[in-house]
């Protein structure tokens, strides 16, 4: 889609939820995930390669194709809650939501030590930040610059009006880890969104049984600043927002200062593993997070630029079902 026009589209539709009877905008984003699903957009494939993974060889296609609908929904659901969260009221927001192991994230916030909390792209990411600030505790977090830089801007102003404190992932004027890490010793919260390695500088890890890449940026956090790692995981219950925060995940031991940040990613991975295989329907995971299909992706990205016609995917490659 052309910048302009995706910048168009989300200001309507910010606009346009505000505007209209919450049952009407359901229905829209709920058509809007069902027209993607049939059509079997890229979107869709994407989210079924990593489904699959999940699920494992021995789930039927059909049985593939009916999580992978009800994942879309869910997706889309995310989208028209994010476009509505600022119209909502606080009271709303606080009392819809079920929350588990609140304690330990308080308890490290009040001891001065700070959290950095660690999250897969489950549930409603921004409407958790926004009930955390609720509860009195601000936040700070990073945003992947998109473009145009227009639309970039109004996603940053939508989350700094829920209360929470946005860097750049890249472009900063401020340097966005030493951000992070006066946060932390301040006694600070911090939160990340971390299976998905975006810029290409994570660490390979194993995530239901094959290797993927995710962000370092979490464990490398908590190892230098001493906060506590929180892993958390999100989901939809019915007209609830589910949350819940996990133990502590403590940063483990190692020769290097690599592979403490190693092992660390993957023990947080394992809680990620377990949350995802609980509601995977509300694993927003639709771009490539496994090495297998981060090197289709390059591949093809690479042959689309020197101008090649790209070459059928096989199932080695990662193709959905």
């Amino acid at each position: 889609m052309d910048e302009r026009v995706a910048a168009a589209a989300y200001a309507a539709a910010w606009a346009a939820v505000g505007r209209a009877p919450e049952s009407a905008g359901r229905a829209v984003f709920r058509h809007l995930a069902d027209r993607s699903w049939r059509t079997h957009d890229e979107g869709t494939r994407g989210l079924e390669r990593n489904l699959r993974r999940l699920v494992g060889p021995g789930a039927t296609d059909a049985q593939l194709r009916a999580l992978s609908r009800a994942g879309m929904r869910s997706y889309m659901r995310y989208f028209y809650e994010m476009f509505r969260l600022s119209a909502m009221t606080p009271e709303r927001i606080l009392g819809d939501t079920r929350a588990t192991g609140v304690e330990t994230l308080e308890k490290a916030i009040a001891d001065g030590r700070g959290a950095v909390v660690a999250l897969p792209h489950m549930g409603n990411w921004d409407h958790a930040g926004a009930w955390i600030t609720l509860r009195g505790i601000p936040l700070t977090t990073v945003a992947q610059r998109v473009r145009p830089e227009s639309l970039y801007r109004r996603f940053t102003a939508h989350r700094e009006s829920l209360g929470m404190e946005v860097l750049p992932l890249t472009g900063g004027a401020v340097g966005t880890v030493g951000t992070l890490t006066r946060r932390l010793r301040d006694g600070g919260l911090v939160c990340l969104l971390a299976d998905r390695d975006i810029n290409g500088t994570g660490v390979e890890v194993e995530l239901f049984g094959e290797a993927a890449r995710v962000p370092t940026g979490p464990a490398a956090l908590a190892m230098n600043t001493g906060a506590a790692l929180l892993p958390v995981s999100l989901w939809y219950d019915g007209p609830h927002w589910c949350i819940r925060i996990h133990d502590e995940v403590p940063v483990a031991e190692g020769a290097t200062r690599s592979e403490r940040i190693r092992r660390t990613s993957q023990d947080l991975v394992r809680v990620f593993e377990g949350a995802i295989a609980e509601h995977p329907e509300d694993w927003h995971m639709l771009q490539p997070v496994f090495v297998s299909d981060l090197d289709a992706d390059r591949a093809l990205r690479a042959r689309r630029e020197a101008g090649a016609a790209p070459e059928a995917p096989t199932r080695a490659g990662g193709r959905a079902g």
